[in-house]
């Protein structure tokens, strides 16, 4: 029986884990935290996760909380207007949402990365709570067919090169801060209806409103993305839970006045509900070497970090796990050699290229023709459902989306299928 041991519990970690051990692999875990240090911590991410990162784990029968979770049906997007244009035009310069083809979810990875680490401990594997270093892993790889780094933060991801090619901006693109709360209203437009909304403020950043499923039920996520420097750069040094939810909605005031007005009533979650930090978007090589010679694998966010200004990081986590899970069981009883850690990362970069290519430009100022694209759609409704379902599936922007040939063709068979 093949010896693998995966370093790191988060969505791709213990995902991989899951689904190799349902597979007969013997699968040792390394988490630096228990269940429950998880479940009863600080939050740890946002997450929204689309139709094809959701199958992944109904495919592994891991889809314990879809019940319970809202249903995600769509995507909006609003644009504040510029100042001067506001008094004429109104708050919202763009306003729509567009329906996605198979509904999305958010469950906090406290209750998903808890659950499913007593479900792997249930199921026989070896869990180990202990954080590695460098030196443990440099033991461990001679015990062991492959080892495994899911875990994104740390000393183990100096161990992967920065890929320059691939990392276009080598500081952090925005301020990001994070407030999960009850008692937030529908938005009036669609009060039956959840969706993702999207909330641009051109130059300064963007609000990102979700609802998910927390440690306490129901709930929804508060996300500012801040431009460096800017307005929104102010939660450095923020340790109070509620002065950071308090500064959360003096931003939604002052800039998404239609966002403030259905969250004057919400209250945290937890005292553990809030998180600010920032990282760069970082691809690094796939292969860590240890001082003895053996080799390493880098998983997900260890090897392709991008913003999360499109939502992608659980969905890149899921799609990453499942193509390694793949690469693994073909690769039968053969060594798990550096030529097969390359082909096997480039196998998951077919799919992270097109997320990674999408984020960065997000990340910038938005050119003439995506303007023009985000403002069509919220007129031509079918412009509106396929900018949705990019957030599935990120490779479809390459039809239309980057380049203003492909963008103007696309809008005139948009426009005229609907004339």
């Amino acid at each position: 029986m093949r010896r693998i041991l995966i370093v790191g519990a988060g969505q791709s970690g213990l995902q991989l884990a899951l689904g190799l051990q349902a597979q007969g692999y013997e699968v040792t875990l390394m988490s630096n935290r228990t269940a429950d240090e998880i479940r009863s911590g600080r939050v740890m991410s946002t997450q929204c996760m689309f139709h094809t990162a959701l199958q992944h784990e109904r495919d592994l029968a891991l889809n314990f909380w879809e019940s319970q979770a809202p249903r995600i049906e769509g995507v909006g997007v609003s644009v504040a207007a510029p100042p001067e244009l506001a008094p004429e035009i109104g708050p919202r310069a763009v306003d729509w949402v567009g329906k996605l083809d198979g509904f999305a979810q958010s469950v906090d990875q406290r209750v998903k990365m808890a659950g499913w680490m007593e479900t792997f401990a249930q199921r026989g594997g070896q869990l180990v709570i202990h954080g590695a270093a460098v030196s443990d892993l440099d033991f461990f790889a001679r015990t062991y067919d492959l080892v495994l780094v899911s875990a994104g933060k740390g000393e183990l991801v100096s161990m992967f090169g920065r890929d320059a090619s691939r990392s276009p901006y080598t500081e952090p693109q925005r301020a990001l801060a994070v407030s999960y709360v009850h008692g937030l209203g529908p938005r009036p437009e669609h009060p039956d209806f959840e969706a993702v909304r999207c909330n641009l403020v051109p130059g300064v950043g963007e609000l990102f409103v979700m609802p998910t499923l927390t440690v306490s039920g129901r709930a929804d996520i508060l996300f500012w993305e801040g431009v460096p420097g800017g307005p929104l750069d102010v939660f450095n040094g923020v340790q109070d839970p509620a002065e950071h939810l308090a500064l959360t909605l003096e931003l939604m005031e002052r800039f998404l006045p239609w966002e403030y007005a259905r969250a004057t009533k919400v209250e945290l979650t937890d005292a553990g509900g809030t998180l600010a930090g920032r990282y760069a978007p970082t691809v690094r090589n796939p292969v860590g070497r240890l001082p003895g010679g053996g080799l390493v694998l880098g998983v997900a966010d260890v090897v392709v970090a991008n913003d999360p200004i499109t939502g992608q990081g659980s969905n890149s986590a899921s799609k990453c796990a499942a193509s390694y899970l793949a690469s693994i069981v073909e690769h039968g009883e053969a060594e798990f050699d550096e030529a097969w850690m390359r082909a096997t990362f480039e196998r998951y970069w077919d799919t992270a290229q097109h997320v990674t290519k999408w984020t960065n430009a997000m990340l910038g100022a938005p050119p003439e023709h995506v303007l023009n694209l985000i403002g069509a759609a919220g007129g031509l409704q079918p412009v509106a459902d396929r900018f949705a379902n990019g957030f599935d599936d990120p490779a479809d922007f390459e039809n239309f989306f980057f380049d203003p040939e492909k963008t103007n063709a696309y809008l005139a068979e948009v426009t005229g299928a609907q004339a």
